[in-house]
């Protein structure tokens, strides 16, 4: 375990990657993944998230001059100064823990900030983090940031590096994705950038060590640092930080044969993600905001998902024509009341949760999780999207045709996000109209910005908002054509949808009030440069007991 990370080699990387890199600043010239490699002390600054009333995790990595376990003291304070310090805890550093450290302080005070730092016995030190305890009582107001969908290799983390700037958040969710554990040569990547920055490994990630090494060089990005350094987070993994498409058993993306046990890799997986970010080990939690909103954090990968259907095999193999075969496909599998995407357990809990919220009187019941949850479909007039020079390759071509003819039966295209578990949702949904629930559905996976109004067999049963990727391309990775005429087919064709952008890079900020939530998406350009300009924003609203947006 305590095997020093694998130099990477420049060699291969082209004239044009490295001046592509030195135009993107100096210091890129020098793989992050290196210095990682050969560097002992606090090799990846400080971290918090997890928040409660009274604790939170603090987190740090710290390797000593001989690799050995170390004992770290970690302080808090009530000053930057640390004049008033509130607080001491010893944490181990260990190579059975990939050298991450872990304290959570239990005798905070609520809806206070806190400064902290950890300390090594030959006197290094870390750089020192801001958190944030959550509030009780009286709150008139909330800011989360959310992001979701980092990948590495295709965009810089300017998103990341904006909000790491401002002085207004409260609390940061990343909705998943946070890495990618695909191969570093993926058709999206841009040209030297994997070399560039130093990701490692170069092949897809697999054991343990090969997970440890994606998130220590994916760590080593400065404006990550420093968002994690100023900011409490609460992380949720995705696929990608196991494998694409992932469920309880399996994944699209992982061959037992050749890749061994997906239990062995899931746990791989799973400890790397715990071992490297400030969260406690249960998937699902519920966090309580003041008087203002209950937050529920959501695992729908590998607790209770059932496998995605397999809808252009059961298309292939099903006999008569295709339009007999959709029907059968979409009344009879599609609509298996068996299939979940939270399990029962986490059903239930769900359901108590959001019943639980509504009875102590809190305003907004904010539902975290990673898929989208409204129902998306594919526009009939997705040829008009093109001109002969801007036409994607056959097969996108012939899978949009595939998706529209599905369409026209109100089957939607995806089996991997909430419309490929209708049953899944209906019972979600189910519970939120029980509870009298004002639900708030956050969502990433996508790449792209979208807006929901959530309907439930004709009533209104919550709003959706979903964040475009930190880097991670969208549809625009396939379709080339005008985006606002991309936008207005989806917003046409999806009789849930208000509003999407389907070909920018940003994040989110949901500013949470009693009578009103608004939310904010700022673009970030990503793909080719360091930037901390914002290319554009847009606000849409909901008021409280309407379950519908309005401009903000």
């Amino acid at each position: 375990m305590n095997t020093p990370f694998p130099l990477p080699s420049i060699q291969g990387i082209s004239r044009r990657s490295l001046l592509r890199a030195s135009a993107l600043g100096p210091a890129l010239l020098v793989p992050h993944g290196l210095q990682a490699a050969e560097a002992s002390g606090f090799t990846h600054s400080v971290a918090s998230g997890d928040p409660e009333q009274r604790s939170v995790t603090l987190w740090t990595r710290y390797v000593a001059p001989h690799r050995e376990a170390t004992w770290l003291t970690v302080e808090i304070a009530a000053d930057e100064n640390f004049a008033q310090i509130v607080g001491r805890e010893a944490v181990l550093s260990t190579p059975d823990a990939d050298y991450c450290c872990h304290a959570r302080p239990d005798d905070l005070a609520p809806g206070r900030w806190y400064f902290y730092r950890f300390l090594a016995p030959n006197g290094d030190m870390s750089p020192v983090g801001r958190t944030r305890t959550l509030p009780t009582g009286n709150l008139d107001e909330f800011k989360i940031a959310v992001f979701s969908c980092s990948n590495a290799t295709s965009g810089w983390f300017n998103a990341y590096a904006h909000a790491a700037e401002r002085d207004d958040l409260d609390l940061l969710i990343h909705l998943g994705d946070y890495i990618y554990e695909s191969r570093l040569t993926r058709s999206d990547a841009v040209e030297g950038m994997a070399e560039a920055r130093g990701i490692e490994p170069p092949h897809e990630t697999v054991s343990l060590q090969d997970y440890r090494q994606r998130y220590a060089s994916y760590r080593q990005d400065r404006a990550l640092q420093e968002l994690h350094r100023r900011y409490p987070i609460i992380v949720m993994w995705d696929d990608h930080e196991t494998v694409n498409n992932s469920w309880i058993d399996g994944a699209d993306n992982h061959d037992e044969a050749t890749e061994g046990p997906w239990r062995t890799r899931m746990a791989a997986g799973v400890q790397a993600f715990h071992e490297w970010l400030p969260m406690r080990p249960s998937p699902y939690t519920r966090y309580d905001i003041g008087d203002l909103a209950t937050l529920f954090r959501l695992e729908t990968r590998l607790v209770g998902r059932s496998q995605q259907l397999r809808l252009h095999e059961w298309m292939k193999q099903h006999g008569g024509s295709f339009d007999e075969a959709a029907i059968a496909f979409r009344d009879g599998p599609l609509a298996d009341q068996s299939r979940s995407m939270l399990g029962a357990e986490q059903e239930q809990w769900l359901a108590n949760g959001l019943a639980a919220s509504v009875a102590e009187g809190k305003p907004w019941q904010i539902v975290a999780q990673q898929v989208i949850m409204g129902q998306m479909m594919t526009p009939q007039d997705y040829s008009s999207w093109f001109t002969a020079d801007n036409a994607p390759d056959a097969d996108d071509l012939a899978e949009m045709a595939f998706g529209a003819r599905l369409a026209q039966h109100q089957i939607p295209s995806s089996m991997d996000k909430w419309d490929g578990y209708p049953a899944a949702r209906a019972r979600l949904y189910d519970a939120a109209e029980a509870a009298g629930a004002d639900m708030v559905v956050l969502a990433g996976d996508s790449h792209n910005a979208w807006a929901f109004e959530l309907d439930h067999e004709g009533r209104p049963v919550g709003v959706e908002f979903a964040v475009p990727g930190v880097s991670s391309l969208g549809i625009d990775k396939r379709v080339r054509g005008d985006p606002s005429d991309i936008a207005a087919s989806f917003v046409a064709a999806c009789d849930e949808l208000a509003w999407c952008d389907t070909s920018q890079r940003g994040y989110m900020v949901l500013d949470v009030t009693p009578d009103r939530v608004v939310n904010e998406w700022l673009f970030v350009p990503a793909r080719f440069e360091r930037s901390r300009e914002v290319a554009g924003t847009h606000r849409l609203a909901v008021a409280r007991g309407t379950h519908r947006l309005s401009p903000a």
